[in-house]
C-alpha cells in the first residue's frame, strides 16, 4: 500500500544495497551479470543491461565501446533506450524525432517536431537515467535515413519526465517510464554509434538500411484485425443499450401488474434481469480487457482511462449476484418453461416461440444466400431454434439424474434465492 514515490523509492533502495555488497564482494562482471537476474531491482536496471550496453556493443565503433562501456559496466552512468514515441513503437520507419546533420557545425541537432514525436514509455527515462541511447529519423544531404543516437542528458532544449501511473499498485508503478522531446538540441556527430552506419565530417551518408516510401502511414483502426476485435464490442454496445431501453420498459409493465395483484410475468421479470446482468456485465469486463489489448502499450497507463474502466467495471460480476448463479437462475426458469409445454401452458413473452416447438424442433435453414443474413427475421429465428434446442437437450440430461441429485443442485442456489 506504499504511495508510487515510496515504491520507487524503496526498489531504488535494495538495487543500491545490492550493487554496494557486488562492489565489496570484488565479484567479476561475469559473476556479477548472473547475479543480476537474482536481484530484486528496477525494471530500468535491467534495460540498462539487456538494451543499453547491448546496444553500444553492436552499435558503437570500438572507440565508441572503450569510451561508454567501462562507465556503463561500473554504473558510473545510467542509460535508457528511447526508440517508442507516443505515435510510433515497433515501427521504426515511421518515428518522427528528427536528427538533422549540420556539416558547418560538425553536430546533429535533435527536435521533436510533433506531440506524437515525444519519446514516451523509455524504463528509467522519467528519473534514473543519464543517458539515452536515441533513435531518430536522420536528416543528412537532403535525404532522410532511420540512425541511432547516443545522447547526453539533461542539456539544454530537453523536456524529460515521468509519464505517469499504470495499472495496478506495485509491478510497474516502481518503474519510472519517461518522456523526451528535443527543442533543436545540438550534439556532436561522434555521439552516433558509427559501427554499422556512419556520417561523413562532409554529411554523406555511409551503409545505407533502406529510407520511407513517403506514403501515408496507416492508422491502427484501419488494420482489419483491429477492426474485427473491436467492431463486434461497439455493436454489441449498441444491442445491449436497446435491450436496456426494453428491460425498463418491462420493469414499468410489471410493477403494474404487481400493483393489480397479477404476478404472472414476474418469473419472467426475473429470469430476464438476471440473466441479462450475467450477460452485459461478462461481457463488458471482457470488453474493456479486449480494448486495453487493441491499445497496445499505451493501454497500461491510467491516463488511456482503461484501468479506471476496468477498476469500476470488474467488480459487477459478482455484485448484485454472481454472474455464474444467476445463470443459473435463468436455466431454472428455461427448464421449468420446457416441462409445462406438455400441460397445456402456454409460455409467454420472451419465451413465447417455445409454444411452436414441434416446428421449431423440425425446421430448417432456407437461407440461400449471404445477403439472407442480415435480415432481422431469419436471425431472430436462428436464434429461437438454437434456444429451443439447447433447451430441451438440457432438460433431457437433467432427466437422466435422480430427483435427490437434482434437488442437491437446486439446494446450491437457495441462499441466492432466498435472498432475492
Amino acid at each position: 500500500m506504499l504511495s508510487r514515490k515510496e515504491l520507487f523509492k524503496n526498489t531504488m533502495r535494495k538495487s543500491a544495497h545490492a550493487w554496494k555488497r557486488i562492489n565489496e564482494l570484488r565479484l567479476t562482471e561475469e559473476e556479477a551479470s548472473i547475479l543480476r537476474f537474482y536481484i530484486d531491482q528496477p525494471a530500468f536496471m535491467d534495460l540498462h543491461w539487456t538494451m543499453f550496453i547491448p546496444a553500444i556493443k553492436g552499435q558503437g565503433t570500438e572507440e565508441q565501446q572503450k569510451k561508454w562501456l567501462p562507465l556503463a559496466y561500473k554504473m558510473q552512468i545510467i542509460g535508457c533506450y528511447a526508440q517508442t514515441e507516443l505515435g510510433h513503437g515497433s515501427n521504426i520507419q515511421g518515428l518522427e524525432t528528427i536528427a538533422t546533420f549540420d556539416p558547418k557545425t560538425d553536430e546533429f541537432i535533435l527536435h521533436s517536431p510533433t506531440l506524437t514525436s515525444s519519446k514516451w514509455w523509455s524504463g528509467g527515462l522519467g528519473k534514473a537515467s543519464t543517458h539515452a541511447l536515441v533513435y531518430a529519423r536522420l536528416i543528412t544531404d537532403g535525404q532522410e535515413w532511420c540512425a541511432c543516437l547516443d545522447d547526453h542528458s539533461p542539456l539544454p532544449g530537453i523536456t524529460i519526465g515521468d509519464i505517469g501511473m499504470k495499472f495496478g499498485n506495485g509491478a510497474y508503478n516502481s518503474m519510472d517510464n519517461g518522456v523526451l522531446r528535443f527543442d533543436h538540441v545540438h550534439i556532436h556527430r561522434d555521439q552516433m554509434l558509427m559501427r554499422v552506419s556512419q556520417v561523413t565530417r562532409e554529411g554523406k551518408y555511409l551503409q545505407q538500411f533502406g529510407s520511407q516510401d513517403g506514403g501515408l502511414e496507416t492508422q491502427v483502426i484501419d488494420y482489419k484485425t483491429q477492426q474485427n476485435r473491436l467492431f463486434p464490442l461497439l455493436a454489441s454496445a449498441y444491442a445491449y443499450r436497446f435491450v436496456g431501453e426494453w428491460l425498463k420498459w418491462l420493469y414499468t409493465d410489471v410493477t403494474k401488474r404487481l400493483q393489480a395483484n397479477d404476478f404472472s410475468t414476474l418469473p419472467e421479470a426475473h429470469a430476464c434481469t438476471a440473466g441479462l446482468k450475467s450477460l452485459t456485465t461478462t461481457a463488458t469486463a471482457d470488453g474493456i480487457e479486449e480494448c486495453r489489448k487493441l491499445c497496445g502499450g499505451h493501454d497500461y497507463l491510467c491516463s488511456s482511462g482503461l484501468p479506471e474502466l476496468f477498476s469500476v467495471y470488474i467488480p459487477a460480476c459478482t455484485y448484485e449476484g454472481d454472474n455464474i448463479v444467476l445463470l443459473l437462475q435463468v436455466a431454472r426458469f428455461l427448464m421449468k418453461t420446457i416441462s409445462q409445454l406438455g400441460s397445456g401452458i402456454k409460455p409467454v413473452g420472451t419465451t413465447a416461440y417455445m409454444g411452436q416447438v414441434e416446428h421449431l424442433r423440425q425446421c430448417q435453414c432456407d437461407v440461400q444466400r449471404a445477403d439472407d443474413w442480415l435480415k432481422p427475421s431469419v436471425l431472430l429465428a436462428a436464434f429461437q431454434v438454437k434456444a429451443t434446442r439447447m433447451s430441451i437437450a438440457c432438460a433431457q440430461n437433467l432427466s437422466k439424474f435422480s430427483s435427490q441429485e437434482v434437488d442437491s443442485l437446486r439446494s446450491c442456489n437457495k441462499p441466492y434465492l432466498e435472498s432475492g
